[in-house]
């Protein structure tokens, strides 16, 4: 159901509800005025019949328009009666010893049978006297009111309906130009965005916050294309050495140690392949919130300590010192595994960077309930550029360098991953000194 039609429904229903219970209150109040009138009038006449009655034993004769006056003596036989209802049987039962309102469907008043209302008062000599006038002229009032309200209320919500259905739909119709607008916009044209009505209402924020969606969206999109272009070359280059080794190694005839040259080299480029298929499975996980995380407690002293002990060899090999600052019996709730991937990427990444007789420092504390793990490197540092896009995938701080040299540069964006998985938050900086930082922090 559409939301024009489901609008006017609903202002029908609450239109019906409110006129019932406006017509029902309105009949009901003008009944209890009219009843209450007619008392008024029953009882001022009583009062004066009363008088009348204590000083001559009998009372007026003349009563007005629909009105009737009667004496019932004790044992219920009528001692005089108004010309209106001369000859009418008695008109209320004997014993009535106080004030009492009556009413009765049908009484005989000059040759008309009508409805009427009557006082009853009961007088010092045991006679009741019984003062009445005919329900007819408001029983006619009240049923013309009724017959307004049924004629009036239907055609005031047949009305409203009107009124509601043009009114939804001119209220609705700059969200189906918006609508209309944003159906036409396609992939051909990813610069489109709606345009924002100049009424600073609603509408114009509804515009807004489609267009900021759909710069997310167009953002997200290019991030993609960019992640499948990098990762195709990423993969296209192992690929190739791969092939061109095999073929080489097929061409002729070579000797042993050439086709075990040729088989270790394509054994490097199936690693290399492997730990970049992994890579990009973990960055894409990331991406969709789904990075598996299991924590537990985990010695982080030894967790360091064992990741620094597996670089040493490469770090004697480029003459690099590494600097370890970790206390003892340091505890953490993490992802054992994954935080060893994070730190060996950092290490991996400090390692590039430091130059011959250079320095790389690591160091692990406990700092406001987090487990904060920093990386220093005494290298050229990040060039300023870089550091807004650091932890992106495919992005690296020399994208002159070789690939087989600078890696695919994914190492810093599964730092950001691991740490953004755990809850926690990843930072570079450069060192005033020369050199670069990466700070990770991770609620442990």
């Amino acid at each position: 159901m559409r939301l024009r039609t489901r609008v006017t429904l609903v202002a029908a229903v609450l239109t019906a509800i409110v006129l019932a219970a406006t017509g029902i209150f309105v009949y009901l109040r003008l009944q209890s005025e009219l009843r209450q009138s007619m008392d008024v009038t029953l009882r001022a006449r009583a009062d004066a019949e009363t008088l009348v009655v204590r000083r001559t034993g009998t009372f007026s004769p003349e009563q007005p328009d629909d009105a009737f006056a009667q004496l019932v003596a004790p044992d219920g036989s009528v001692v005089d009666s108004s010309g209106a209802i001369a000859g009418a049987s008695p008109l209320v039962p004997t014993g009535i010893e106080k004030p009492a309102f009556l009413e009765r469907d049908a009484v005989r008043i000059e040759n008309e049978t009508v409805p009427a209302r009557m006082l009853a008062i009961w007088l010092a000599n045991g006679d009741v006297l019984v003062v009445g006038a005919s329900l007819d002229d408001q029983r006619q009032t009240l049923e013309g009111l009724a017959a307004s309200l049924a004629i009036g209320g239907p055609l005031a919500l047949a009305l409203v309906l009107v009124v509601t259905w043009l009114l939804v739909g001119w209220t609705l119709r700059p969200v189906d130009s918006i609508r209309a607008e944003a159906a036409a916009i396609s992939a051909s044209e990813p610069g489109r965005r709606l345009t924002v009505p100049n009424t600073d209402d609603e509408l114009a924020r509804l515009a807004e916050t489609l267009n900021a969606m759909l710069d997310r969206l167009e953002e997200a999109i290019e991030r993609e294309r960019r992640f499948v272009d990098d990762a195709s070359h990423e993969l296209r280059t192992p690929l190739s050495n791969l092939k061109a080794g095999l073929e080489l190694a097929l061409r002729r005839s070579r000797s042993a140690d050439e086709l075990e040259a040729e088989i270790r080299s394509a054994a490097e480029e199936t690693d290399r392949l492997s730990r970049l298929a992994e890579d990009l499975l973990v960055l894409a996980r990331a991406d969709r919130g789904r990075l598996p995380i299991r924590r537990e407690s985990v010695d982080v002293t030894s967790l360091v300590g064992g990741t620094v002990e597996s670089f040493a060899a490469r770090a004697a090999e480029r003459h690099v010192g590494i600097e370890l600052h970790v206390p003892e019996e340091l505890q953490a709730d993490v992802d054992e595994l994954r935080v060893r991937q994070a730190l060996g990427n950092l290490l991996d990444n400090g390692l590039r960077a430091a130059p011959s007789g250079g320095r790389v420092s690591v160091a692990a504390e406990r700092e406001n309930g987090s487990l904060r793990l920093e990386v220093r490197d005494s290298g050229p540092g990040f060039p300023p550029e870089f550091l807004p896009v650091a932890f992106e995938a495919f992005t690296r701080p020399d994208a002159g360098r070789s690939r087989p040299d600078g890696g695919a540069g994914l190492g810093l964006a599964i730092v950001a991953a691991v740490a953004h998985a755990h809850g926690g938050s990843v930072s570079a900086r450069n060192l005033p000194g020369g050199g670069a930082v990466v700070v990770v922090s991770i609620p442990a």
